[in-house]
């Protein structure tokens, strides 16, 4: 339902209390990954991300975990020119003071994001689009094992 019985309209936000009495807004409720039961902000790891000097843009996605079920993923297209690996992603943002859950475990370089009709980067797509990666590139391990 879009609207609470008392006419509220459910925006789909995240928000906590600040001690000042003021909300400060988290995220959206679908824009979270779950892993291991910790609800991980896409958004917070994302501007964390945009801070560093090599990304020109960020998503992050859920990718699937057995046990987990869920770990977190960071699509980036960097600036031109630029290089950048999940081992520096991580320190860059740990010397941020990120929580350890938090930390992105896999990275994926890309050119470009996959787009809603409305211009914005279409995560459910793009999360499909990883995980199908992932998966073929772990059964390509398992023939190489048989083989």
């Amino acid at each position: 339902r879009a609207f609470t019985r008392d006419g509220f309209y459910r925006s789909g936000d995240l928000m906590r209390r600040h001690p000042s009495g003021n909300y400060i807004v988290e995220g959206r409720k679908k824009d979270l990954i779950n892993r291991g039961g910790e609800k991980i902000s896409a958004e917070e790891v994302e501007n964390l991300i945009l801070a560093h000097p090599a990304v020109k843009n960020v998503a992050c996605v859920p990718i699937p975990d057995p046990i987990l079920g869920e770990r977190m993923c960071a699509c980036v297209i960097l600036r031109v020119d630029c290089e950048l690996t999940l081992e520096e992603l991580v320190a860059f943002l740990s010397r941020q003071e990120i929580a350890r859950h938090k930390l992105p475990e896999h990275l994926e370089i890309m050119d470009d994001f996959p787009l809603s009709p409305f211009g914005k980067v279409s995560k459910r797509e793009l999360a499909e689009k990883i995980a199908l990666k992932l998966k073929a590139s772990a059964e390509g391990e398992a023939l190489r094992r048989k083989a």
